[in-house]
């Protein structure tokens, strides 16, 4: 056998194996997220907390994203259906010049949701974070996720991992064919980072004193 020849299937296994190991983890989220994902409000059970997170309320092309404003409006049909009674918003704030959940505070509160009922997670900068906070710095155990369907099933993954009793219900999806692609690879990513970082105790950028949420 040439050296060509064992370098050659050397790449495979290691594409195979990678392949698998990425089909695995992908298994292993959908897997923790059966039965918790909600389409209908009806249905959804009531909770005292929503968990909204966020993203950049305007995408790289400088167009409106609609994932913000779906997410935005599947919070604000939760709240008036009574599912829940008050929301924290997490999201990233690691700039001066960029602050996810005060805008995404604003919005709430123009589509009608009191000031009074919404508290801001500023250090949300990850998926991770945002669970592991909601448990350990807002004193929360059981909660509402509200994104949508593919980032619900990786922070129901999260959540089942680290003792929260938490459901979801799915904000609309963004149907962009461009979008699609681009998330279902980028997701394919990051359901692996979380695998690896729940078995390697990853553990939030920053905690903190607790937060009472009344």
């Amino acid at each position: 056998m040439t050296k060509s020849t064992q370098i050659g299937l050397i790449l495979v296994a290691a594409i195979f194996l990678v392949t698998a190991f990425v089909a695995c983890c992908n298994r292993a989220v959908l897997k923790a997220a059966e039965g918790k994902m909600y389409d209908d409000v009806s249905a959804v059970p009531a909770n005292r907390v929503g968990l909204l997170l966020g993203t950049s309320p305007v995408g790289r092309s400088g167009q409106p994203n609609l994932f913000y404003r779906y997410r935005i409006e599947a919070c604000v049909t939760l709240y008036r259906a009574g599912k829940i009674e008050r929301i924290l918003v997490s999201g990233d704030n690691s700039r001066t010049t960029y602050d996810e959940p005060t805008r995404i505070k604003e919005d709430l509160v123009a589509a009608g949701i009191p000031d009074s009922v919404i508290y801001l997670d500023y250090a949300g900068f990850r998926t991770l974070d945002s669970m592991i906070r909601a448990k350990e710095v807002f004193g929360l155990n059981a909660f509402t996720i509200i994104s949508q369907p593919f980032h619900n099933e990786r922070a129901l993954f999260i959540t089942s991992r680290k003792g929260i009793e938490a459901v979801a219900f799915n904000a609309r999806d963004v149907q962009l064919k461009r979008w699609q692609i681009r998330m279902t690879l980028r997701e394919c990513l990051a359901r692996t980072k979380a695998v690896i970082d729940i078995h390697t105790g990853k553990q939030p950028h920053f905690l903190g004193e607790p937060i009472n949420i009344e």
